[in-house]
């Protein structure tokens, strides 16, 4: 019997990482991006053109925007810029979105349940998580264990994988280079809060990931390839 996972896949760089790393332990991967009233549909547009070139089954699931809230990712409200990482806030970023993960993983083990699988891949992150309660281990285990009760009444019916829960940036930078062409996917994938390309250098996720890129000594494939293109960054 082969085994099969469903893959959280918002087409940013953690879950592009995440995704590649599924494809080197399952037979079967189904990535899951989830269209929820956020505030750009670049990020989809990025996780389509990865799943295309990693040839996997992408399926895009669109709910109706019932997540609300004063995170600029979900309303109007400006997303915040900073001059260097060192100025990013601490306690919880702004840009939480509270009950985000709870909804995507109830989604995501809705489709494992209808393709047969039993594991779920997210690439929550406990080091550089911007204070989201939600990308938090104990919290996964909670969800890993009220998923698994509510649908089968097996309290290990689920495994909810986090690749990069214990990992700097750095640590996921040299994950992706690690795995056949994790690199040249990550290449197209976005992660700018701002939802631009190029990306805006200097809101949180972009200080964030332009650090993990300068501490493990290594371009950004994506300000490469933009480059490469003529973009002026």
């Amino acid at each position: 019997m082969s085994s099969k996972a469903v893959v959280l896949f918002s087409g940013g760089q953690d879950s592009t990482t995440c995704l590649f790393w599924a494809l080197g332990k399952f037979d079967l991967v189904h990535a899951v991006s989830i269209v929820y009233g956020q505030r750009h549909s670049v990020e989809i547009e990025a996780a389509k053109t990865i799943a295309q070139l990693s040839n996997v089954t992408h399926e895009i699931v669109e709910v109706p925007q019932v997540l609300v809230g004063t995170s600029p990712l979900v309303s109007g409200d400006p997303v915040g810029q900073y001059d260097c990482v060192d100025d990013l806030p601490g306690g919880i970023e702004p840009t939480f979105v509270p009950g985000r993960n709870a909804l995507f993983l109830v989604i995501a083990a809705n489709r494992a349940a209808s393709v047969g699988a039993t594991d779920i891949v997210t690439g929550v992150c406990e080091e550089d998580y911007g204070g989201y309660p939600d990308c938090r281990r104990a919290f996964i285990d909670s969800m890993e264990g009220a998923l698994s009760l509510g649908f089968s009444g097996d309290e290990k019916e689920f495994t909810i994988h986090t690749p990069l829960m214990r990992l700097t940036k750095k640590a996921t930078v040299e994950m992706s280079m690690s795995m056949d062409g994790c690199m040249d996917a990550v290449a197209y994938s976005h992660t700018c809060y701002n939802g631009q390309v190029p990306p805006c250098g200097k809101c949180h996720a972009c200080h964030l990931r332009q650090r993990g890129f300068d501490d493990a000594g290594v371009p950004d494939p994506l300000i490469t390839r933009l480059e490469s293109h003529g973009a002026r960054i």
